[in-house]
Parts: structure tokens; C-alpha cells; sequence
């Protein structure tokens, strides 16, 4: 695939997942888990978004 297209597809799966991954983040949170119990899969969530960011940013976006 061009590099366009691995930008394009790739900021869309992160949205997506970053949707995903934070919408139930904020379920857990509100929910019967409450601030605090929902606060290491936030972190977590954060941490695993980060990642995959990182990922990205090496696989489509850098130069090489």
C-alpha cells in the first residue's frame, strides 16, 4: 500500500480503538466499579493507546 493510504487506514483503526478503549474506560468508571475502581483500567487503557500510537508513528508516519 502507498503511504497515504497506511496513514489514513491507520488513523482510522486508532480512532476506532481509542473509541472503543476509552468508551469503556468511562463505563467501567461510572458504573457500579466507581472512580476509583475503574482507575487502573484507565491507566492501563492509556498505556495500551500510547502503544499503539507509538506503532503507528513507526510503521506509516516516520521516514525512513
Amino acid at each position: 500500500m502507498s503511504r497515504l493510504t497506511n496513514i489514513i487506514m491507520g488513523l482510522i483503526g486508532i480512532g476506532l480503538m481509542m473509541t472503543f478503549i476509552l468508551g469503556l474506560a468511562h463505563s467501567i468508571s461510572t458504573g457500579f466499579a466507581g472512580f476509583w475502581g475503574g482507575l487502573p483500567f484507565l491507566c492501563i487503557a492509556i498505556f495500551v493507546i500510547a502503544l499503539a500510537l507509538y506503532n503507528f508513528w513507526e510503521d506509516a508516519v516516520k521516514k525512513d
